[in-house]
């Protein structure tokens, strides 16, 4: 059974950082690529970014480009979202997902962490 756990979420200021984290399990993590979706109240599912199954290449969407990181630990099974320059934008649910690939979205993903970013 796929699980996957986020945690790391928050209230910060505008400003801030912040550092996601997911824990994955049931599913051979090192052989599947991964996203970092997010999703605001009263709207759809945002791609925010993607990274291959080897760490060799990520994708942002332009709105965190340049300020989100991703990346993976394999060892750990543990996929990351590093965020900084947060803005109130930023504010939602950020969801760990396995990624089909960057245009056509993801699959399968956890319960979420809410990032909350406000003064």
């Amino acid at each position: 059974e796929v699980q996957l756990v986020e945690s790391g979420g928050g209230l910060v200021q505008p400003g801030g950082s912040l550092r996601l984290s997911c824990a994955a399990s049931g599913f051979a993590f090192g052989r599947t690529d991964m996203m970092w979706v997010r999703q605001a109240p009263g709207k759809g599912p945002e791609r925010v970014s993607g990274i291959t199954n080897d760490g060799r290449r990520a994708y942002y969407a332009d709105s965190v480009q340049g300020r989100f990181t991703i990346s993976r630990d394999n060892a750990k099974n543990t996929l990351y979202l590093q965020m900084k320059s947060l803005k109130p934008e930023d504010t939602a649910e950020y969801y760990c997902a396995i990624m089909i690939s960057w245009l056509r979205g993801f699959r399968s993903r956890g319960l979420g962490t809410q990032v909350t970013v406000s003064s």
